[in-house]
């Protein structure tokens, strides 16, 4: 396996060029258009239904479906406007580290870098174990249960599907596509099928009943059902006329992310007469295999590209700037997420979504700032997508999502304050480790990439 890394390309992707890559293997890469991003950004968010049970069980079928009602909109139209605009703004791959980078320094891009990809990986270590859940429910009994049939069906998930990402973000792209227009197809029959089924009734019927909310577990997966806005930014680099292409495809996303959630949800509850027990992970089994992999493949992708980035920008080695010669892919970032990924894999759901959530609520109150900041140190950056809405506007806009990330972080629990307390402690370290070892030159970094990306700072 061959790879390119030319210096004055990367310097060009470290100034904002977007680029991204050797002109001696672009022929290869084709550069991301409006539909795959869509995709992309649809199963890096959501995926379809499945994974929201938890919420029903947690408090009742009405409190959920004004939950995917009202979030999509609250959260998802805040970041997404964020995310348009900085990625037309700073459109080289690593997206948000980009902008925090900017921002404030070297060591806010590297922390942020560190809390998002870390909920990245942890985050897609969930895709296996859900599909071992629906598999359980649905076909295969032995692997609902933990043992050798569950730990071998979650790593050869991990192994293949993590292989899979090898073939490049074309093939990805489009194949998210088509993997979401299947999996879509099973949820728009059911809802057809149970609309005439429907009371209205039903969804208030349950919540009557005695019984304890926990609302912890009720945000917590509505959270992580309805987070990672911005992932798509980390492939800036790769997506053709970022200034357009983004605020469309993340515009069209958002609707078609609350419709594939409220509809399913609506026709489900409201057709039938299970009690809020009944909803656990595989009780909306059609299609979950066809998403959990779009959404593997969407995320480690991000993940991947989110690394090749921080390369870019000197705060990472070299080698995980190294791309396939074929298809132009980071396959020593795939190759590094993809064993995080695998070593996280046996957590258990509960646990990997909390900490997921909290990591990504860090980072993303760390994002809302660097937006904000830049907004009122740099009012002249040219920024090929803007938010209409003057300083004071923006600040309200995000600070509706940043109480619900604040609340997402009290709520967490002291075994992921203290988790997230070491990973934060390991990414300074890891800060400070970098520029340690660039100075004493005992890992590689690229020169021109390094003095690029201190003069882009400037």
């Amino acid at each position: 396996m061959q790879d390119h890394t030319p210096q004055d390309q990367q310097q060009q992707q470290v100034q904002g060029g977007g680029d991204g890559a050797a002109a001696s293997h672009q022929h290869h890469r084709s550069k991301l258009t409006v539909l795959p991003l869509v995709f992309l950004i649809y199963f890096e968010v959501a995926g379809g239904p499945y994974g929201s049970e938890q919420a029903i069980r947690a408090s009742g079928p009405l409190f959920t479906l004004l939950g995917f009602l009202v979030f999509p909109f609250a959260w998802g139209v805040p970041q997404s406007l964020v995310t348009a605009e900085l990625s037309a703004t700073l459109p080289g791959n690593g997206g948000f580290v980009r902008w925090a980078d900017r921002a404030f320094g070297p060591l806010a891009g590297s922390l942020l870098g560190t809390w998002k990809y870390l909920s990245c990986v942890i985050n897609i270590a969930a895709y296996p174990a859900l599909v071992a859940d629906y598999l359980g429910r649905a076909a295969i009994p032995a692997v609902a249960h933990a043992g050798r049939a569950r730990t071998g069906m979650v790593a050869g998930m991990t192994i293949l599907l993590s292989l899979a990402n090898y073939a490049g973000l074309g093939i990805i792209g489009w194949g998210t596509v088509a993997l979401g227009l299947m999996s879509l197809v099973p949820f728009v029959l059911m809802t057809g099928m149970a609309a005439p089924k429907v009371r209205p009734r039903r969804w208030a019927a349950a919540q009557m009943e005695e019984r304890r909310k926990d609302w912890r577990l009720f945000f917590n997966t509505l959270f992580w059902n309805l987070n990672y806005w911005d992932s798509a930014s980390t492939m800036a680099g790769e997506v053709d006329r970022p200034e357009r292409t983004f605020p469309r495809a993340l515009a069209v996303a958002v609707v078609l992310i609350a419709a594939g959630y409220l509809l399913p949800l609506m026709a489900a509850t409201g057709a039938t007469d299970a009690p809020p027990e009944a909803w656990t992970n595989g009780y909306l089994a059609d299609a979950a295999v066809l998403s959990s992999i779009g959404t593997f493949e969407a995320q480690l992708s991000s993940g991947a590209f989110q690394l090749l980035g921080m390369a870019d920008l000197g705060l990472l080695p070299s080698i995980f700037g190294r791309r396939a010669a074929r298809f132009g892919t980071p396959w020593v970032a795939i190759a590094a997420s993809s064993a995080v990924t695998l070593a996280v894999s046996f957590l258990g759901f509960d646990d990997v979504v909390a900490t997921a959530n909290f990591l990504y609520s860090l980072g993303t109150l760390l994002e809302f700032a660097a937006f904000l900041c830049l907004r009122a140190r740099m009012p002249d950056l040219k920024r090929p997508y803007r938010v209409p809405l003057p300083l004071p506007a923006l600040v309200a806009m995000c600070a509706v999502p940043s109480a619900f990330l604040a609340y997402v972080c009290v709520v967490a629990g002291w075994r992921v304050f203290a988790l997230a307390g070491a990973l934060t402690a390991l990414g300074v370290g890891l800060h400070g480790v970098m520029k340690l070892c660039r100075s004493k030159e005992w890992l590689s970094f690229d020169t021109a990439v390094v003095a690029a990306a201190e003069d882009y700072r400037d």
